[in-house]
């Protein structure tokens, strides 16, 4: 008899690779996602992105088949996999605890899977020692996992993931136990072998330049709901909302009232924003979209300044944003002093219009 679910298939979802059609998952009275759309690419680099609570592990784990919706369908490279169990989806999952057999060296923990499909022992071999290769462990094969780092560890989970060859990998927070520079460096590296083996990575994290610097694309999610769906450049750019414009990078937000390219702040000053919506609204720009300049028609007092290697950061208080402006600068040599007064500007295409806060 054929397994629920195994039977349906779908053209349309396989050209997807993953498909979440209007998910829904209930806790009892809590709702953790509310009625989730996702289309991920095969072979897409793809982040699920937002604070402690947002939907985003709920959503790795449906479609892993470690919690089932209450509502919705997931495909697959067009099949239907929901009503399936973990075992029967073409997916795998590294875990933050990597979760490796500690009487078992490296070898024998990335081979544990195929053994448990009896998968032939020349056949296992050369896949366990590819997967090793591609991670760059083969020289630590024989060592146990005390022995190793908790990069290296974390390496091995990713063999013993990827030596089954699944359709989908899933990443829940994999780099969230390491320290800053081992991250950086595994982000890198975990890029690279996504480029190698042309697997579809969906990847959970709440660090938005660990997203940023590694996804082709980022769906940034808060209170079970889709926030925004878009590459790195789109979303850091254009952000949908106040939220992705504040979780994404830093940001200045003033209260304004639009008319064409055209903000009229708090204090009366007019300053330029890209066309787009018109009335009452919250005006957003970037630090470093921001320049210094004797002119230009918001005024504002130096309150800080801070040196940070690559550029210095100035803090400006003016009438028109209840909280101090900060600007980015990079040219060290031309940093106003604490005190001074300063003219801040910035582009069209730099100041971005936002439904007003309620």
């Amino acid at each position: 008899m054929t397994a629920p679910g195994a039977q349906h298939e779908d053209p349309a979802a396989a050209a997807a690779g993953i498909q979440v059609r209007s998910v829904v998952k209930r806790y009892g009275a809590q709702v953790a996602l509310q009625g989730l759309d996702l289309e991920i690419s095969d072979g897409e680099f793809f982040c699920l992105l937002g604070p402690s609570g947002c939907g985003k592990t709920t959503t790795l784990n449906l479609i892993g088949g470690f919690v089932a919706p209450t509502s919705g369908e997931i495909w697959i490279q067009g099949r239907r996999i929901d009503q399936l169990p973990p075992h029967k989806r073409p997916v795998n999952t590294v875990f933050q605890s990597y979760a490796l057999f500690p009487h078992m060296n490296v070898r024998e923990n990335v081979r544990f899977g195929l053994k448990m499909d009896k998968v032939a022992k020349a056949e296992s071999t050369e896949r366990v020692e590819h997967a090793l290769a591609l991670v760059g462990l083969e020289q630590f094969a024989d060592r146990m996992p005390a022995q190793l780092s908790g990069g290296q560890q974390q390496r091995v989970a990713v063999a013993r993931a990827l030596v089954k060859r699944p359709a989908v990998l899933l990443l829940d927070e994999p780099l969230g136990a390491l320290d800053l520079k081992l991250r950086q460096r595994l982000q890198i590296e975990l890029t690279q072998i996504h480029r190698d083996v042309g697997t579809t990575f969906v990847y959970v994290t709440h660090d938005q330049e660990e997203a940023m610097s590694m996804a082709d694309r980022i769906a940034v999610m808060s209170h079970g709901r889709l926030e925004q769906l878009g590459t790195p450049t789109e979303i850091y750019k254009r952000p949908a909302s106040r939220f992705v414009a504040d979780f994404i990078g830093d940001s200045n937000f003033f209260a304004a009232t639009v008319d064409g390219d055209v903000a009229t702040l708090a204090n009366g000053i007019r300053v330029p924003c890209l066309r787009g919506r018109s009335g009452a609204a919250t005006l957003m720009v970037r630090p470093e979209s921001i320049r210094v300049g004797a002119g230009a028609p918001l005024q504002g007092t130096v309150l800080h300044t801070s040196f940070l290697g690559s550029y210095v950061r100035v803090a400006v208080e003016t009438e028109a944003a209840e909280a101090p402006v900060m600007l980015a600068l990079e040219d060290t040599a031309d940093v106003p002093a604490v005190g001074d007064r300063v003219g801040l500007a910035w582009t069209a295409d730099n100041g971005i219009a936002l439904e007003p806060e309620e």
